[in-house]
């Protein structure tokens, strides 16, 4: 019994001081707290202070750095500007005795005779007049046909100047060849466009048949000298027989008058035919279209008259004009024909008859025959890129 009190009186004792030393968590945080605090105060100025230090430190070691190379750089130049001085000396040297086995009379200076042999001998080549003549226009700064010492160089620099002069010869040389060789090729070309234009000067033949198409205008003008050729005496004259022949052929086949128009046209665009041809078949259509006009004022005419046209005196008169005004064109045309001469001399029909007529400029860098409206398109077109 007193063994069992000793033993819960010694729990007791233990259980009391076991809890008289357990802290409260409150008073955990707090001391934790202060301490961490405590610790910070005193480690932030010496982390400061080293930090500094450090950088002190770094920029010490950099400026060092740059001092040294650029005591480097110093000593590199230096000994580069040595390296000039050297080569120069060296360079000077050389042409000192250069030129002193080019001098050959001694007196000083190297003539155009004694540059040649001194370089003839020292490349061991011939060298011509006219080479040589280059080489000394070249140091020959004074201008006075002599080199000094002071214009002297060594021979490796006359090698190089010889050297670039062959090959600024031989680049001429290949230029003047590709233009002679461009020249030819343009010239074949525009050879070639004035066979295939036929402009040449017209055969016998070819004048004879070049007024052929003038029979298209008069055939349909014969309307307006129908007062002319029948007058008394008129059917003994021959001319006015075949002109009859012509007249009553040409109406016996359906409508000529659009058949003769259109073939004119287009065989007026064969470039083979001789210009002559081509024009004057251009030029019939143009002076058929022409003979409209009258007819159009006839019938103007007879609207303002209230008739039927113009009649009586002034009706004849009026068709005897335009008759002969057209006879008068025709035998300007069909005699320049003859005469191997383009009749380009009508007022405004003749200059329109030249702005269709195809011309050299119509062909394009490649020798294709372009007409002049689709020329002008691709004109159009390349400037309109351009821009």
């Amino acid at each position: 019994m007193k063994h069992q009190i000793c033993t819960s009186a010694l729990i007791g004792i233990s259980l009391s001081t076991s809890t008289a030393f357990v802290p409260s968590s409150r008073t955990t945080v707090i001391s934790t707290t202060r301490i961490s605090n405590n610790f910070s105060a005193v480690s932030r100025p010496a982390y400061t202070k080293q930090s500094r230090l450090y950088a002190s430190e770094d920029d010490d070691a950099q400026d060092n750095e740059i001092e040294r190379l650029k005591k480097m750089a110093a000593k590199l130049r230096a000994e580069a500007a040595s390296l000039e001085a050297d080569k120069a000396q060296q360079m000077a040297q050389a042409a000192q005795k250069a030129f002193n086995k080019f001098d050959i009379n001694d007196d000083g200076e190297v003539s155009l005779s004694e540059l040649k042999i001194g370089l003839e001998k020292e490349l061991k080549t011939e060298i011509s007049e006219k080479r040589v003549k280059e080489l000394m226009d070249v140091f020959d700064k004074s201008g006075d046909g002599a080199l000094q010492l002071d214009e002297f160089v060594t021979v490796e620099r006359f090698r190089n100047q010889l050297e670039a002069l062959a090959r600024e010869e031989k680049r001429l040389a290949e230029e003047a060849a590709k233009a002679s060789k461009k020249e030819k090729e343009l010239a074949l070309l525009a050879e070639a466009k004035l066979e295939f234009l036929n402009e040449k000067q017209p055969t016998g033949t070819e004048k004879i048949i070049s007024i052929l198409p003038y029979l298209f205008p008069l055939m349909d003008g014969l309307q307006y000298g129908r007062f002319l050729l029948s007058a008394d005496g008129a059917d003994a004259n021959p001319f006015i027989v075949i002109l009859a022949l012509l007249y009553g052929l040409y109406r016996s086949i359906p409508f000529s008058g659009f058949a003769a128009f259109f073939a004119l046209n287009f065989l007026s665009g064969n470039p083979s035919l001789n210009r002559l041809i081509r024009f004057n078949m251009q030029q019939a259509i143009f002076i058929d279209i022409a003979l409209f006009f009258p007819s159009l004022i006839i019938g103007l005419g007879g609207i303002v008259t209230g008739g039927g046209g113009l009649t009586g005196a002034a009706g004849e008169l009026f068709a005897d004009v335009i008759f002969g005004a057209l006879l008068l064109v025709l035998a300007y045309c069909a005699g320049s024909s003859l005469l191997g001469q383009e009749p380009n001399n009508i007022p405004l029909i003749s200059d329109s008859v030249k702005q269709r007529m195809p011309t050299i400029d119509m062909f394009d860098d490649d020798g294709r025959f372009m007409p002049r409206e689709f020329r002008k398109g691709e004109d159009d077109e390349d400037k309109s890129e351009k821009k």
